[in-house]
């Protein structure tokens, strides 16, 4: 028989004093249930942790797509913005582009009418200056005549006309 079987040795005894040790805790403490509800409690705890690492991470992908969704709006509203300033500008470009034409046409023709009178004004000028040295030159010869001839022969003519006219 083994050594540890025989009630004359202290391993025996050691070994009965264990188990009954043992029974009262199991069966007076009740340590299993203990034991077990600290265990339960654990096992529940890792559960209710793993569970709300698993509701952060589908929130955490929701909100991930949500942001994608955001984002690929916000670039699709930017390209709409940008073609919708890109088209002002070419407009805002055509109609720089007709102001400055229709500018221009107005001051060409504002010219061109400053230049047409600026020409009737210096024909009107020039006919005025003619007809006042024409009308100069006229006295100078009519004074010229009359100095180097004592009577005109013209005004004597027409004298000598009147008296056949008036019989």
């Amino acid at each position: 028989m083994p050594a540890f079987l025989n009630p004359a040795e202290a391993e025996f005894w050691v070994g009965a004093g264990l188990v009954i040790f043992l029974a009262i805790v199991f069966f007076v403490a009740k340590a299993h249930r203990a034991a077990a509800a600290a265990l339960d409690a654990k096992a529940a705890s890792i559960q209710a942790n793993l569970d709300e690492a698993a509701r952060i991470r589908d929130e955490a992908q929701r909100l991930l797509k949500e942001l994608q969704a955001e984002r690929a709006d916000a670039e699709r509203q930017a390209k709409d913005m940008l073609a919708s300033a890109e088209a002002q500008v070419r407009q805002f470009e055509a109609d720089a582009k007709a102001k400055l034409e229709e500018g221009l046409e107005r001051r060409r023709r504002i010219t061109e009418q400053k230049i047409a009178t600026a020409e009737a004004q210096a024909a009107a000028e020039v006919k005025a200056a003619a007809a006042e040295l024409a009308a100069q030159m006229a006295e100078q010869v009519l004074a010229q005549r009359i100095a180097g001839a004592k009577s005109d022969p013209l005004v004597d003519r027409a004298i000598g006309q009147l008296a056949g006219k008036l019989q």
